[in-house]
């Protein structure tokens, strides 16, 4: 039984009460009567009090359980001095590079350095390192040797095994060896967070915490820990008492991705000796039938109680193969229910991850969201504009999680499949404080969503088959049966949201799964009908079956149920509305005929991408595990036998298959004309509708070196065609990611919701 989140009785400090905003100097604490605080977070981000932001929920979190709480916001990491701005904390420093990975959050696809950051007040850039949680973490050290760092955020998250760096084209180790941390909190951090913090509290020393499910820590090679469950039961009938367990049974990875011995079966039909020889041998038990709850007892004892040795450190750096069979390992033991430990040698320790965390249920996660946040940035930051903060102050959260299993997004990693949603009436509450207590609120709610819009109370209809479940997608290649789709509870939270005083709309820009929309067609209407502000986003990703095959995304046939619904809907209320679709350049397993097939559909359909963006490699993806070994982890690939996946890598290849997305592009003729030219497909060519690119070069195009982008590309909205609207919106489904996007679902997501994290908040579209 899992214990409840606030479960802990509240520590001393309680009698403090509740902060206006968690202090970020002495000054202020000095104001709240503190002589020191308990945790200083220290965070790549300006600090919001808000639940969008990782720092503030954790923040408000351990408040509510009586800590003080201090923030060191985007501190110079060029010195220990500004990580002892509050002192020492009394329990430990909590890390995270905030709620983006530091390297996505200033690098391009293209490895070039962003000009801003939409976490900075007035988007200033270069306000935290590369590798931040590293950098913080080591600075922390630093300023106080002894006190515990702990680190956690999408950054730890997503590297906390040995994993490829895109940035530096290497295999990295995970971020524990590197920043000398304590503890890694991995995924959703709240459980974790409060019981180390009430441990601690309670005078346990940091490295003796070792059984907290969503940990990891370095630990001897040989190093096993106490036995978390009793033994299968000894003697028979239910009255049979538990015996202890004093081992673990560790298996090597390479043992669960390869078939075992085939042993002949037994011939049902020979001869059973009679007689003498038919006799139990002396000294051998007679056979005895186990009981059907004996016998999973035994096997649950035993699955809490194994350990998976992944290939370690040195060997997934020189093998792919081994790198894509230990990410193919670390994604199918992911669920929460079944999920194993892992341990990864690095030199002379291992790596040793605990399982994923359990979700928490909607009356916990109501309780995180109803915490006394102040809703707004902190008052040091005076005028300044932070664009994050711009993007997400009148949306709300209403859920986290996606079972959709995207091979390229980094929500699976983070948060897990299983859906945590909030209840409607604490929806419904937090719509209310945005309309009563948010300066600047006009009536409009900007989204009701999270990764996705619609996967809000969905989950499997038996808990005991999602208990067991392995699969990395509850919808591809097609939706499982075991899953409920009703879109009842959703529909009914948008009529009686729109329906309060003081709102006069309701948006919803967190992209759709519209695989899962086509099964509710009363969804669509309501949807299309009252909460479309004439553009939705939707991501087919692609449209041929090799890259979305390595994407586990839906074929183009649900696509097109979605529109003709769509469109219907929009008809029947005399609406002009548009669907914005949103696709990846350069995906593993895409090849140039594929990028030619998809340039050909987008001229059929009159659509004209503005903002574009090739794939972006990030830690521990299942993508991003195709792009560095050119196998598919989806598959087992040990035994000779992975499949090849074809990878673009070469830097002309990448721009040559942005260009496509941007075939209208003047300035991407000279290189389209040379690729068509090479595929001997120069019937494309030529100055009639039927064509793809002209014949012709106008003066002042397509002189500059190629991938340099035009200002049109970079933001202004293409001509539509046809008198229809452009998809002014990038491929990957949002805006470069130092440019939040109205409601981000995924690749990786941009404002984070929940602690230690990297989350939703600006769109993407499924």
């Amino acid at each position: 039984m899992t214990p409840a989140l606030f479960s802990h009785r509240k520590h001393w400090a309680a009698r403090f009460g509740t902060a206006p905003f968690l202090p970020m100097s002495r000054a202020e604490m000095a104001a709240l009567g503190w002589d020191a605080c308990d945790v200083i977070l220290v965070t790549g981000d300006a600090y919001i009090d808000h639940p969008s932001f990782g720092m503030a929920l954790v923040g408000r979190l351990l408040e509510a359980q009586g800590y003080r709480v201090g923030i060191i916001s985007q501190p110079d990491w060029h010195s220990a001095e500004p990580f002892r701005a509050l002192g020492q904390p009394t329990l430990y420093f909590g890390v995270t590079a905030g709620n983006m990975d530091s390297m996505v959050n200033r690098y391009t696809s293209d490895r070039k350095i962003r000009s801003d950051d939409a976490y900075t007040p007035n988007a200033e850039p270069n306000k935290r390192p590369d590798r931040a949680v590293t950098v913080y973490a080591q600075r922390c050290r630093e300023a106080f040797p002894g006190t515990p760092v702990i680190i956690g955020s999408i950054e730890a998250s997503l590297r906390r095994i040995a994993h490829y760096d895109y940035w530096s084209d290497t295999v990295r180790r995970s971020v524990l060896p590197d920043s000398k941390a304590d503890l890694l909190i991995f995924g959703n951090a709240e459980r974790a967070l409060l019981e180390i913090t009430y441990r601690l509290a309670k005078g346990e020393k940091i490295g003796d915490i070792r059984d907290v499910r969503g940990t990891g820590f370095m630990v001897p090679h040989d190093w096993l820990p106490p036995s978390p469950q009793p033994s299968p039961l000894k003697g028979e009938g239910a009255n049979a008492e538990p015996k202890p367990i004093n081992s673990w049974i560790e298996v090597l990875s390479t043992e669960l991705d390869t078939p075992g011995a085939i042993d002949a079966h037994v011939d049902p039909y020979a001869m059973t000796p009679s007689g003498p020889t038919a006799q139990t041998p002396e000294g051998t038990a007679p056979v005895r039938i186990v009981p059907k709850a004996e016998r999973l007892a035994t096997k649950q004892a035993v699955r809490a109680r194994t350990v998976i040795r992944l290939p370690d450190y040195d060997q997934v750096k020189n093998n792919p193969t081994l790198y894509a069979h230990a990410s193919r390992v670390f994604h199918l033991e992911s669920n929460p229910g079944n999920a194993r430990a892992l341990r990864q040698a690095h030199g002379e320790r291992d790596v040793w991850l605990n399982p994923p965390p359990i979700p928490l249920t909607t009356p916990e996660m109501d309780a995180v969201y109803d915490l006394p946040y102040a809703r707004a940035p902190h008052p040091s930051y005076g005028d300044a504009k932070i664009p994050a903060w711009e993007m997400i102050r009148f949306s709300v959260n209403i859920m986290r999680g996606c079972f959709g299993g995207c091979t390229f997004c980094s929500i699976t990693e983070h948060e897990g499949r299983i859906i945590q949603s909030r209840s409607e009436d604490s929806v419904i509450k937090e719509i209310e404080a945005i309309r009563d207590k948010t300066p600047g609120f006009t009536g409009v709610i900007s989204d009701l969503g999270g990764p996705t819009a619609n996967m809000y109370r969905m989950a499997c209809k038996s808990e005991k088959i999602e208990k067991a479940c392995r699969r990395l997608s509850c919808v591809f290649p097609d939706i499982c049966d075991n899953l409920n789709t009703d879109h009842t509870p959703l529909i009914h939270m948008y009529r009686r949201a729109r329906a309060l005083p003081g709102i006069k709309k309701i948006l919803i820009s967190s992209g759709l799964r519209y695989d899962l929309a086509v099964r509710s067609p009363e969804y669509v209407k309501e949807l299309v009908q009252h909460h479309v502000g004439g553009y939705l986003k939707i991501a087919p990703e692609h449209t041929e079956a090799g890259p979305l095959s390595k994407m586990m995304k839906p074929g183009m046939g649900a696509y097109d149920r979605f529109k003709d619904m769509f469109e219907a809907a929009s008809r029947a209320v005399g609406k002009k509305q548009y669907l914005i679709p949103y696709f990846i350049a350069a995906h593993p397993g895409t090849t140039d005929e594929d990028m030619l097939n998809l340039a050909l559909w987008l001229k059929k359909h009159d659509f004209r991408l503005d903002q574009v963006q090739t794939f972006l490699p990030t830690p521990m993806a299942l993508a991003t595990a195709m792009y560095h070994t050119e196998k598919n982890p989806l598959k087992k690939v040990l035994g000779g036998k992975a499949e090849a996946v074809s990878v673009v890598k070469q830097g002309r290849t990448r721009r040559l298959h942005k260009a496509f997305l941007r075939y209208h592009d003047a300035d991407n003729w000279p290189l389209l004309r040379e690729a068509l030219k090479e595929m001997g497909r120069e019937d494309l060519i030529g100055n009639s509708k039927k064509h793809l690119i002209p014949l012709y070069q106008p003066a002042g195009t397509g002189r500059q070196p190629e991938g340099t982008r035009t200002p049109r590309a970079e933001g202004k909205r293409a001509k539509p065609a046809s008198g229809k609207p452009d998809a002014a919106k990038p491929a990957s489904g949002k805006p470069s990611p130092a440019k939040p996007a109205p409601a981000n679902r995924g690749r990786p997501p941009q404002v984070p919701k929940h602690p230690l994290s990297q989350r939703r908040g600006g769109g993407k579209a499924r």
